[in-house]
């Protein structure tokens, strides 16, 4: 009891010292940790840890709103996942799946006017999660109040050669000169064809697990991203993990190579 009262207000202490400092616009999240949450906490299979993970998430995400963060990026389906177990692959999908048709219908969703979007290669989801991902972004595709990001079948590598692959076949539909292309590629330019090409790059990167590394998360975008590493797994993130990375940012100097 006097464990939880001390952390209570420790918390308390963290929230307001944040709340007081400047906040980042944009979080991307790497959910990292799950399925080894799962095999060392002795689950009976990896979902678990999945499961636990989704119900993480929402917590994180009220957290966002409570120091008025209003845009996050998740990672929660990469290109290299495919290449695990088929057993995974589909219960992991499946649950996707399962939230993404859940936030369609959820009141809550509605009420905080949080716009859902999918960035990354549909063509490697199998249609039934496709379905569920666009009735998710139909329903709320009005909303501007908040904005979850779902990186889902998504590789940063992946990304930009879709994006220079974009670029080529539209300037080759308007009888653009190869020359003209060449001469006009620039940062700028293919940055109008990242998945992401209407919003802001974000501003801190939080990855969970104790791993030291992005993985290919938002490549391009990242290139000024003040980073946070957490050594917790993402299905035991704590709330004060979560302000200590904001006030991690916040002690940052940020120079944008300046």
């Amino acid at each position: 009891m006097f464990k939880q009262l001390l952390y209570r207000l420790y918390e308390g202490r963290l929230f307001q010292e944040v709340r007081g400092g400047e906040l980042p616009r944009h979080i991307g999240l790497i959910l990292d940790g799950n399925r080894r949450y799962a095999r060392e906490y002795g689950y009976s299979t990896i979902l678990e840890g999945h499961r636990m993970g989704a119900e993480k998430l929402e917590e994180v995400l009220n957290w966002c709103e409570e120091l008025e963060i209003r845009m996050v990026t998740v990672w929660i389906f990469s290109t290299e996942n495919v290449s695990r177990s088929q057993e995974e692959v589909d219960d992991l999908l499946a649950l996707i799946e399962k939230k993404m048709r859940d936030i369609a219908r959820d009141p809550k969703v509605h009420r905080k006017r949080m716009r859902i979007r999918a960035i990354g290669k549909m063509e490697l989801l199998p249609p039934s999660t496709v379905k569920a991902i666009h009735e998710a972004e139909e329903a709320t595709r009005d909303y501007d109040a908040f904005y979850l990001n779902v990186a889902v079948g998504y590789g940063g590598r992946q990304e930009i050669a879709d994006a220079i692959a974009a670029m080529l076949r539209d300037k080759s539909a308007k009888s653009v000169p190869l020359e003209k292309i060449i001469d006009d590629i620039s940062i700028d330019e293919i940055g109008k064809y990242l998945y992401t090409y209407d919003l802001p790059d974000p501003d801190l990167i939080i990855r969970t697990s104790g791993e030291v590394r992005l993985s290919g998360f938002l490549l391009w975008q990242s290139a000024y991203s003040e980073y946070y590493f957490c050594d917790a797994y993402w299905p035991v993130f704590r709330k004060i993990d979560f302000f200590r990375a904001i006030r991690s940012f916040q002690q940052r100097e940020r120079r944008f190579g300046v």
